[in-house]
């Protein structure tokens, strides 16, 4: 997203990044990472729910989609961060509003099941 962004605040959008670590894990996220965005937390893991993201389990570390999305992301210069709270929770991506619409969703199945940028920008309404 982080390379994508002046491509979606051109649109007319912003990116947020939701958290479940604390203030120090974020702040330290953030560093390490390099955003620039918003990063959000939700200790108590309410955003999750309402979203119905899912949790993954240890046998979640042997699944092969997972073992070639740390392939990418290593080969793309990536690296595994500190864990968060819960190391088994799983993410998504969403395309909000304006208003009360939701344009696009995706929740993940697995540890680097991210949505494809591509389908996600394509869902930014025009300005």
């Amino acid at each position: 997203m982080r390379a994508h962004e002046p491509e979606i605040k051109a649109r007319g959008a912003h990116v947020v990044a939701v958290g479940l670590g604390g203030m120090e894990y974020a702040r330290s996220f953030r560093t390490e990472a390099g955003l620039e965005f918003p990063l959000l937390i939700d200790k108590d893991l309410a955003t999750y729910r309402v979203l119905g993201l899912k949790k993954a389990n240890i046998f979640h570390l042997l699944r092969g989609d997972n073992f070639a999305s740390r392939k990418r992301a290593k080969a793309a210069g990536h690296r595994q961060h500190k864990f968060s709270k819960d190391p088994f929770q799983l993410g998504g991506t969403f395309v909000f509003g304006p208003g009360n619409v939701d344009h696009f969703a995706h929740i993940s199945e697995t540890f680097g099941d991210n949505a494809p940028l591509d389908r996600v920008i394509a869902a930014l309404p025009q300005r």
